[in-house]
C-alpha cells in the first residue's frame, strides 16, 4: 500500500493512479478514498493523475486519538502535496472533504493549486447560529454523536438506506450495494476518529477560508440534499468564494458521487479542460 506518515506520526494511506495533471480528492464522512472510485477512474482514463487519501482515522490510514479536526485534516492533505511535490493540482472535496479543502487553502495558500471544487460540501458553516440561520440545529449533531455511541452500525446503515443517496425520497429505487459499501467504508473507520469528526465538520466555520480563494473554484450541490442544505452550504459558498461557478443539480441528493456520477464527471472533466 502507498502511505506517507505525517510530522505528529500519523501513518496516511492514498491512492495515485494515472499520469498527468493531478487532481486531488478528499472525501466525506465516514468514508473514505473508495468513494471517489467513480470519478478517479473516468478522469484517469482521460489523461489525468487522480489522487485520493484516506483521511487520519478513516479507511487504511491509522486511528490517532488526536487531531481529528479540520487544521490537522488540512495540515495532513498539505503534507500528502509536498510528499508527492503536486504542482498545478485540482483539489476537489465532498462533504467533510470540502471542509478540508477550504481550510487548506485557508491555512497553505493556492501556491500548488490551480482550481478547486466544493461537491456537496459543508462550508461556510453548518451549525445553526444567530450569524448563521439558514444552518442546522446543534441537536441534529448531538442525535448523530448519540446514535454513534448507541450502535454507530445501524446508524450508517439508515444514513445511507435514507438521506445520504436520497433512497427515502418518492420514486427512488433503493441500491442494497451502495447502502453496503457506504456502512463497510464507515465500519473501517475508527470510532473516536468518526465522533470527533462530527463536530469537525457541522462546528467549523469556514467564511475566512472561502474568502481566501484566488483560484477557479466550481461549487456542485443536489437541492434535495437532506444532509446538508444546499440554502446554507453551497449557495453560500458560491457567494463567499470571488467568481465561483455554481451548479445545482435539481431533486438530487447529498450522494452526487454515486446517483449522479455521469453528470458530475462529465462537469468535473469539462471544468477541468476549461
Amino acid at each position: 500500500m502507498s502511505t506517507f506518515t505525517t510530522r505528529d506520526g500519523t501513518e496516511i494511506y492514498y491512492k495515485d493512479w494515472g499520469s498527468g495533471q493531478p487532481i486531488v480528492f478528499s472525501h466525506g464522512w465516514p468514508l473514505n478514498s473508495d468513494s471517489w472510485e467513480a470519478q478517479m477512474i473516468f478522469l484517469a482514463s482521460k489523461g489525468y493523475r487522480v489522487i485520493a487519501h484516506d483521511r487520519r482515522g478513516h479507511g487504511r490510514s491509522s486511528q490517532p486519538w488526536s487531531g481529528n479536526e479540520m487544521d490537522t485534516y488540512a495540515d495532513d492533505l498539505a503534507q500528502l502535496i509536498e510528499h508527492l511535490d503536486l504542482q498545478n493540482a485540482v483539489l476537489f472535496g465532498f462533504s467533510t472533504g470540502g471542509g478540508e479543502v477550504a481550510r487548506y487553502i485557508g491555512r497553505h495558500g493556492t501556491a500548488r493549486v490551480a482550481k478547486a471544487g466544493l461537491i456537496s460540501a459543508v462550508p461556510p458553516l453548518m451549525l445553526r447560529t444567530a450569524a448563521n440561520p439558514g444552518g442546522l440545529p446543534i441537536e441534529v449533531f448531538d442525535g448523530l454523536r448519540e446514535a454513534s455511541l448507541a450502535d454507530r452500525s445501524q446508524l450508517y446503515k439508515d444514513v445511507a438506506s435514507g438521506p445520504f443517496f436520497g433512497f427515502n425520497l418518492p420514486g427512488a429505487k433503493p441500491s442494497q450495494g451502495m447502502i453496503d459499501w457506504f456502512w463497510m467504508q464507515g465500519m473501517l473507520a475508527g470510532h473516536k476518529n468518526t465522533y470527533d469528526c462530527i463536530k469537525a465538520f457541522s462546528e467549523t466555520d469556514f467564511t475566512e477560508d472561502l474568502q481566501k480563494f484566488d483560484v477557479p473554484t466550481l461549487v456542485v450541490h443536489g437541492d434535495a440534499d437532506q444532509i446538508v442544505p444546499i440554502e446554507a452550504a453551497g449557495i453560500a459558498s458560491a457567494q463567499l468564494v470571488k467568481d465561483a461557478k455554481l451548479l445545482v443539480y435539481p431533486g438530487a441528493p447529498h450522494g452526487l458521487t454515486d446517483i449522479h456520477k455521469d453528470q458530475l464527471n462529465a462537469d468535473l472533466l469539462a471544468f477541468v479542460e476549461a
